[in-house]
């Protein structure tokens, strides 16, 4: 997307700030507009009818949310929270289609944006029966490391902190695991000198290795 293009999308809609835990968009609500996130992190949660939570997606600065029951007409298919303080645009549709209209570059990138996030899931439908558990969390790691992590000081490059703080259910539901499996698996991990874990934080502490063990090659799925 040009510059210029990406000067006006941030002046489209209206601003608003949301502190950490906050619910931004609501499974099931039938609102149309979108966000826009211009700072902080946000997690995108659907659930089932049995109560099951399921962590879909993490979404940071200059990516949409809601934009699939917008562009449907359909209501929300899952929660977004707020992970830290978050700065947003509201767009409503009809500003956005118009938007899209006098911009077809800005039409260009969200279809490379939705594309991106079918990829990602097809992966981890294929990941499901390609992969042990260990190598699928490995995965979701390496995945999330190359969308989000942040180079720690003094690593040489190799090492990073993820970026995102998550539990590890939430951890597990990305990968498709049960969460003692998930924990059993961070725990093999953490023994191999690949990552390091404090309370709800992750340091990757080889990227070139988790990468390679995991069998990602280096291009960002999100």
């Amino acid at each position: 997307m040009r510059s210029a293009t990406c000067e006006e999308l941030l002046e489209q809609g209206t601003p608003i700030t949301y502190p950490a835990h906050r619910t931004l968009l609501q499974q099931g609500d039938e609102s149309r507009h979108i966000l826009l996130i211009t700072k902080g992190v946000v997690k995108v949660v659907a659930s089932a009818e049995s109560g099951y939570d399921m962590l879909l997606a993490v979404r940071i600065a200059g990516d949409l949310v809601g934009e699939m029951a917008a562009f449907e007409e359909r209501p929300r298919s899952g929660t977004v929270v707020a992970c830290s303080d978050v700065t947003a645009r509201i767009i409503q549709m009809r500003t956005l289609e118009a938007f899209l209209t006098r911009h077809p570059d800005a039409m260009r990138a969200i279809l490379h944006m939705l594309c991106a996030r079918l990829r990602w899931a097809n992966r981890r439908r294929i990941d499901f029966q390609a992969y042990d558990s260990l190598t699928r969390l490995a995965r979701v790691l390496a995945e999330l490391s190359q969308a989000y992590a942040q180079p720690v000081p003094d690593g040489d490059g190799k090492r990073c902190a993820l970026g995102v703080t998550l539990t590890q259910k939430e951890l597990a539901s990305l990968a498709g695991l049960a969460l003692n499996t998930a924990e059993k698996s961070l725990a093999a991990l953490t023994a191999m000198g690949l990552v390091e874990r404090s309370y709800r934080n992750i340091t990757i502490c080889d990227v070139p290795k988790l990468l390679e063990f995991a069998k990602v090659v280096a291009d960002n799925p999100y």
